[in-house]
């Protein structure tokens, strides 16, 4: 075959992000082949690259096919539901590759997975990296957060592709090598978590601004635009801004106000929580978010404990507007405890990468991590910029709570975060990320916590000793016969 007939990459798997992913790559030059097993998604993908401006862009329609149209050395993106089917899609594949070839997977996969492959695969003298990709639709077709890890020399022979495809933003393309094995699934899988806490932390906004506050869409549409032009200018916040702007074409009112209260969910979070407990990692405002999202579920068990506790005698004023609230001070007062919750939410998940890291030995970049969700992903913020600067202060920071700027704005918000938090339990409104937040912040932020007496009863009922403030060592105490002893001289 003429070799300059070649395409430089393939991809396969043409769903909504295979597809878009395929069209930005070759509208940035670089000649594409693409595969799907139902051929009409090669020829939709085809028939998309003519139409978007003639892009370098062929359909390829058997796995055979779709490899030898490649340039040595062969590089394959592919992007299908996660497990078996990427197996499938490997396998398929890896029949026609050959030594020095790359496979790169671009779905939201198990990390294990993708380290059980890299082995795999590797007996075949094939390279592998398994790469997060964030963003979304619009993210893959104009720019994605890109997290690359396994193979170096993989990553290195697309990077010319993936710094043009990335997301761009002031500091260079929104994508880096992450590391070693599985760690951009990992990455990928912790930014999802904190894409949990953050959309959880955003509803319950919505929620004390709407319940408590009263406010409409049309005032929650211009206060969370506002918000948008300064600290908490963000990817999520200016969407949440456009939905309550949008009314219900099929009736009246508006549309957000249509949609059914059960939040869907694909797993990555979970795994996150999960993680986290391996780990021994608090990370309590992403759980809260899961634990959210699973209650949210719950949707006939709701209505049906609503009436019975109305039955019961609950009151009516449980949950609805408070008369006498000041809505410019409550709507400050919510900015200010949205967005230090979201720091102990990004500072958990930060955490949490450096436990994993620290465990698989990736020397992760936790500042780099930070600048390459800056651009294209859902989780992209301008305080990212704040967090990449506080891991260049120091590489080896503790939590985000404790860098010197972060602490002082933590302070700083804490009375009006508190007054959120309380005039919500007090109306019945459940806000259980900024609880979570809340109560992260004021745990970590203490000399010393009441775990003493938690460890006096384990060695009370377990003999599991304890450790003493005012000496080393390991002790043990006969808590019962000794509390007896001491209780009869009492009564005497």
């Amino acid at each position: 075959m003429d070799t300059s007939t070649l395409s430089r990459i393939g991809l396969a798997g043409l769903a909504v992000m295979g597809q878009n992913l395929a069209l930005n790559i070759a509208e940035k030059g670089f000649p594409i082949s693409v595969y799907n097993r139902t051929t009409s998604k090669v020829d939709e993908t085809v028939d998309r690259a003519h139409r978007e401006g003639s892009l370098p862009l062929t359909g390829q329609y058997s796995p055979r096919e779709f490899v030898l149209s490649l340039q040595r050395p062969r590089s394959v993106i592919i992007l299908v539901k996660a497990g078996a089917p990427v197996d499938q899609t490997i396998s398929a594949l890896s029949d026609y590759m050959e030594p020095g070839d790359t496979i790169i997977d671009g779905g939201n996969e198990w990390y294990e997975n993708t380290e059980r492959r890299i082995r795999e695969i590797s007996e075949k003298g094939i390279l592998y990296l398994g790469m997060g990709v964030s963003g979304g639709e619009e993210g893959a077709r104009n720019g994605p957060s890109l997290m690359p890890g396994g193979s170096y020399e993989a990553y290195s022979n697309i990077q010319d592709i993936l710094v043009k495809v990335a997301a761009q933003v002031e500091d260079g393309p929104c994508v880096t090598y992450i590391g070693e094995g599985g760690s951009g699934n990992f990455v990928k899988m912790v930014h999802n978590g904190i894409e949990y806490g953050d959309m959880q932390l955003i509803s319950e906004a919505y929620d004390v601004l709407k319940h408590v506050g009263g406010l409409s869409n049309s005032e929650l549409a211009d206060i969370f635009a506002e918000w948008n032009s300064g600290e908490l200018e963000s990817f999520l916040i200016e969407i949440t801004a456009d939905i309550f702007k949008v009314k219900d074409e099929g009736g009246d009112g508006y549309l957000v106000d249509k949609i059914l209260d059960k939040t869907g969910m694909k797993g990555t979070g979970k795994w996150t929580v999960q993680q986290a407990a391996e780990l021994s990692v608090a990370a309590p405002t992403i759980a809260a978010s899961l634990d959210g999202r699973f209650l949210s579920g719950l949707k006939e068990e709701r209505e049906n404990a609503a009436a019975v506790l109305k039955e019961a005698g609950l009151s009516e004023e449980v949950g609805f507007v408070r008369s006498g609230i000041d809505k410019k001070k409550l709507i400050d007062d919510v900015r200010q405890a949205l967005y230090a919750s979201k720091i102990c939410s990004y500072a958990q998940g930060m955490n949490l990468l450096r436990a994993k890291s620290n465990e698989k030995g990736w020397n992760l970049n936790f500042g780099e991590l930070a600048r390459i969700w800056k651009g294209g992903c859902i989780i992209r913020a301008v305080f990212l910029d704040r967090i990449k600067k506080a891991y260049q202060r120091n590489p080896n920071l503790a939590s985000l709570i404790v860098d010197p700027e972060f602490a002082k704005e933590m302070v700083q918000r804490q009375g009006a975060w508190r007054r959120v938090v309380g005039l919500a339990i007090s109306s019945g409104i459940s806000t259980p990320g900024m609880c979570a937040s809340l109560s992260y912040f004021d745990t970590y932020r203490r000399a010393r916590l009441p775990a003493n007496l938690v460890q006096a009863q384990r060695d009370l009922f377990g003999a599991h000793t304890y450790e003493r403030v005012d000496r080393p060592g390991a002790f043990h105490t006969e808590w019962t016969k000794l509390a007896r002893q001491s209780g009869a001289g009492i009564l005497n």
